[in-house]
């Protein structure tokens, strides 16, 4: 399979993809070995993870550099494998302190009966994660599901998967590790094998393949945590502090050239304050420097082509229906890479795609409310619950509109927090996702099944108790 330089344009990697046999022996080897890995406490767990990581600062450089590859991001690509270091940090800290099954105790609907519980952990786990940040995304899951004692089958997304070459080099040196975590490299043909050999399923991506991923766990009756896609509303409240909206919604609606799924997308602003508003962020908007020159600038090009082209489609689409494009709006071939500068449009509502449909990009659409309620209203307007923002410098007034946002997240000044905070519990809404949350407690705890073990202290029941009586 060849793969797109995001930069280039250029097809200049080639990706070996494993056979579905292939999977499937992958998974037959990570099931023996998963064996052995459960048997280990918790704490020895940690101690091979604390090996893997000293394996990866080894390889840091080389795998940012792939990384810088993959998504035409240099200093984002850095950041990226520093925070793997981060995110095993803080599990080694947490997870031991997590994994406490209860002591034996007393029934309470049968006082006759201990109850004491064990922890199974799922076998084998399949995760399967998405081309934006291809690192994280891959280990977010990945890491806990192997404290709690599991096996991973991992596949990347085909997008991006350069990176894939120096983790490899940092797992098979740690052998307890190699065991236990396969790289699955290929496309839909091999995400498909690895959703046939699993017993559980994190995935991380689109909402219409979140839906196939989670029809198919279904028929086969297992688990299928699913992280999907975002429309994060921002709601500007009149008494918002200008400079710190607009400052924290071009980051998050810009930064990373707009290519997160908790990207600020669509924002609200009191009519009171839209034009100033819509004035500042303007400004600030046409002040981002491209990465032409891979050296220096603050957005990159955009990764996928086809997504490119939808980003295009809905700016297309806006403009026919009456939108007014401030900035950028247009997607530009420079030197084979594809390129959208910061995009902000006015005169939008709900009738156009840039308002209802993930965009992906570096897009700003902003309309104005006439009351608290009509924004949340508008925020509310989704077939998307991932996250949201709220701009106020009353707390009080913010925490009330954000408790009626159908929103998992919701970030108070500041977009995107999810991006940094992954320590704090919560449930995709709607159509953005399902089942056990991967941040928090919940993102070890899930990889679970509670066994209950029932000790009966006098003697049982007879059948005498089934006698038939007048």
């Amino acid at each position: 399979m060849k793969i797109r330089n995001p930069r280039t344009g250029e097809f200049d990697y080639e990706l070996s993809e494993n056979s579905a046999e292939s999977v499937i022996a992958m998974a037959d080897n990570a099931r023996l070995n998963q064996k052995k890995w459960q048997l280990k406490s918790i704490d020895e767990r940690v101690a091979v993870l604390k090996n893997w990581l000293e394996s990866i600062k080894k390889y840091e450089n080389e795998i940012a550099e792939q990384l810088a590859v993959d998504t035409s991001r240099k200093q984002i690509a850095k950041v990226e494998v520093k925070g793997i270091f981060g995110l095993l940090e803080a599990w080694f800290f947490r997870a031991p302190q997590l994994y406490n099954p209860p002591k034996e105790r007393q029934s309470a609907s049968c006082n006759t009966v201990q109850i004491g519980q064990q922890w199974v952990p799922y076998q084998l786990i399949g995760v399967i994660s998405p081309w934006n940040f291809p690192l994280l995304l891959a280990l977010i899951d990945t890491i806990p599901a192997l404290l709690a004692g599991c096996s991973v089958l991992l596949k990347p997304s085909e997008v991006t998967p350069r990176f894939m070459d120096g983790l490899e080099k940092s797992i098979q040196e740690v052998p307890e590790l190699n065991g236990v975590l396969k790289l699955v490299r290929g496309g839909a043909e091999a995400g498909k094998a690895v959703v046939q050999s699993v017993d559980a399923i994190c995935f991380t991506g689109s909402v219409p393949t979140g839906k196939k991923i989670g029809a198919a766990c279904a028929e086969r009756f297992i688990p299928a945590f699913l992280e999907l896609g975002g429309k994060d509303p921002a709601i500007v409240l009149d008494d918002a502090d200008m400079q710190v909206a607009t400052d924290a919604i071009l980051r998050s609606a810009v930064g990373a050239t707009g290519q997160a799924c908790q990207s600020l997308e669509r924002i609200y602003v009191d009519e009171k304050i839209y034009d100033e508003f819509v004035t500042i962020i303007t400004n600030k908007s046409a002040d981002v420097t491209l990465t032409t020159d891979p050296n220096k600038g603050q957005m990159g090009p955009l990764i996928f082509e086809k997504q490119a082209e939808k980003i295009q489609q809905q700016l297309d689409e806006a403009e026919v229906k009456g939108a007014k494009i401030l900035t950028g709006g247009k997607v530009k071939n420079i030197n084979g890479g594809l390129w959208c500068r910061p995009t902000v449009l006015i005169n939008v509502d709900h009738s156009m795609q840039v308002m209802t449909e993930e965009t992906f990009g570096p897009v700003i659409p902003i309309m104005a409310f006439k009351s608290d309620e009509e924004a949340i209203t508008l925020a509310n307007d989704s077939i998307f619950g991932l996250s949201a923002s709220v701009f106020s410098k009353n707390k009080e007034r913010a925490l009330e509109i954000a408790s009626q946002i159908e929103a998992g997240a919701i970030s108070i000044n500041d977009g995107s927090l999810t991006n940094k905070v992954f320590d704090a519990e919560k449930n995709s809404f709607k159509e953005s996702g399902i089942n056990g949350s991967r941040m928090g407690d919940s993102g070890f705890l899930r990889f679970f099944r509670k066994k209950a073990v029932l000790f009966q202290t006098a003697h049982p029941d007879t059948m005498s108790g089934f006698e038939e009586m007048q």
